[in-house]
């Protein structure tokens, strides 16, 4: 009898769980396998859709496959999505609307688009937040003030980031806080 009754709870919740998968939001995951290690993220689609869909277009591209990780800062970020090894800079596409005003904090282990002084100039680089940069959040709609739009976050390797974090930097030309041995994200793609 209560063999019976069990099977019959379980055939009557079937309906209810699915209804209930559906209404969950989809945890949309890319990894990114580097040379000291992987890391994985979840994307922040319903908070940052136009930073999230031009990051999946580089993955799904294979954009940043071979690119290195060009700019690492102790108690700060690690920086990658733009060079080759050598700092040979790769083209990229027009640059986004900046959605650092989606509510989201630069708190460790999330990751942000890079961009220059005007606000509307993150393409393809971003940064992983090694500690918690609240001086990057947005706190205004002036340019000193806008901030930088968190679009994701580690969810497994923070290991990895902090390995690459504490790996010894220099000079590459103009370019400061360079790895002095390539840390080359191999493959980056979307987990199905």
């Amino acid at each position: 009898m209560f063999y019976r009754l069990l099977v019959f709870l379980l055939l009557l919740s079937q309906p209810l769980l699915a209804l209930a998968g559906d209404a969950a939001p989809r945890k949309a995951n890319v990894v990114m396998e580097t040379t000291m290690g992987t890391i994985k993220l979840e994307l922040f689609d319903d908070k940052a859709p136009i930073t999230c869909a031009n990051f999946r277009r580089y993955v799904n591209e294979g954009f940043f496959n071979g690119l290195i990780f060009h700019r690492v800062i102790p108690g700060f970020v690690v920086q990658g999505g733009g060079f080759e090894p050598g700092m040979k800079k790769r083209n990229t596409h027009e640059p986004i609307v900046n959605e650092a005003d989606n509510g989201l904090k630069n708190s460790r282990g999330t990751l942000s688009m890079a961009r220059t002084q005007d606000i509307y100039s993150a393409t393809s680089q971003f940064f992983i937040n090694v500690v918690d940069n609240q001086s990057l959040d947005h706190q205004g709609k002036t340019p000193s003030a806008f901030g930088y739009a968190v679009f994701a976050k580690v969810i497994e390797g923070m290991d990895v980031v902090d390995k690459i974090v504490a790996t010894p930097t220099g000079h590459v030309g103009p370019h400061g806080d360079v790895p002095k041995t390539d840390v080359i994200m191999t493959k980056v793609y979307e987990e199905k």
